[in-house]
Parts: structure tokens; C-alpha cells; sequence
């Protein structure tokens, strides 16, 4: 089977929008109706870490057994468009760690773009499957941590080669990630 070339942009049409793009620095996330589109850096400082989180509270807002992510340094997020089309909902009752954690949705099509939490300020947890060039999810954006392993479902078997975290790890910068993931 033919594999694709992970070097170059694969920007398939996964939803409505068709401007997303990539480059060596930056890249775009687009809500599933295009309505959203934020640009964010595909590397440090501004890219702070990247993991799958098995928690209960992202199995319900993924509707899925898991979320893969990817946190952001706020000060390199940039709304390209539609961040008035944003609603959010924020909550810290199901939160394990108690935090508040606001949840930023497409108001058109309901796709989560991010969450912040009031734990981390000043960074964003945006969604790899929102991420417009598919190569990414493969090199860039693999995730490096997964954590709240006790709450993954017994027929998934984790993500290879990631640090394994019972609750959750979440590095706080970019040099905090680099420390982190020097051990895998």
C-alpha cells in the first residue's frame, strides 16, 4: 500500500471550507463549515504540547472515547476569521482537576475549535482534528502525551511511543514540553 508523503501539505475536503494551509512555521484549523478559521505555529515556542486525553468530561464533549490535542502559547493563536461566531460554554463540575474549563464552539455547524482552561491561562487546547493539512495529525501535531490512561476504554490499546499519564501532565511552555518529552 502506498503511503502519502507526509513532507508535503495534504489538505483533503474534509468540510466546507477549502482556504486552509500550511507551511513550515504556521498552519490553519478550520470549523467544519468554515466559518472559523484560526492560524496557530507548528512548532515552539508558540506550539506548548500535543496529547490524547482519555478523561470522562472529553469522552462527552468529543461524543468520541477520546480527544487528541494540541495546546497553544495564546500570544501565537490568531483568529483569521469568525471569532465572532464563537459561543462558549464554560463548566468545572465534571473537570478533574476542578478547574473551569470554557469551551469555544462554532455557533453555525457546533464545531469545538478550543477550551481554556482557568488552571493553564494564557493557552489554548485546540483539536488536531479540526488542523486543514492532514500531515500534521502525522508529524507535528503526533501526539507526544496521553493521559487519564484509567479512563481509557478497555478495547483501545493508547497511543504509541507517549508518555502515559494516570490523571493529567500538562506541560506549561515549550521548554517544559521539551524536558517532557526528551524521556520517550
Amino acid at each position: 500500500m502506498a503511503t502519502a508523503d507526509e513532507s508535503k501539505p495534504n489538505i483533503p475536503l474534509a468540510g466546507l471550507a477549502t482556504d486552509g494551509w500550511s507551511n513550515d512555521d504556521e498552519a490553519t484549523a478550520t470549523c467544519f463549515c468554515g466559518a472559523v478559521q484560526l492560524a496557530f505555529p507548528t512548532q515552539g515556542p508558540g506550539l506548548v504540547n500535543t496529547f490524547v486525553c482519555n478523561c470522562s468530561d472529553c469522552h462527552k464533549i468529543t461524543a468520541s472515547m477520546f480527544a487528541s490535542n494540541f495546546t497553544i502559547d495564546d500570544r501565537y493563536l490568531k483568529h483569521i476569521r469568525g471569532q465572532d461566531n464563537l459561543k462558549t460554554f464554560s463548566q468545572a463540575k465534571s473537570i478533574a482537576s476542578g478547574n473551569a474549563m470554557t469551551n469555544y464552539f462554532c455557533s453555525t455547524c457546533g464545531s469545538l475549535m478550543y477550551r481554556v482552561s482557568s488552571g493553564f491561562p494564557g493557552m489554548s487546547i485546540l483539536r488536531i482534528g479540526t488542523v486543514d493539512d492532514f500531515s500534521l495529525h502525522e508529524t507535528k501535531l503526533r501526539p507526544t502525551i496521553e493521559q487519564f490512561i484509567k479512563n481509557r476504554a478497555g478495547w483501545l490499546s493508547g497511543v504509541e511511543e507517549t508518555k502515559k499519564y494516570d490523571g493529567t501532565s500538562f506541560p506549561r511552555t515549550w521548554e517544559d514540553r521539551k524536558v517532557e518529552t526528551s524521556s520517550l
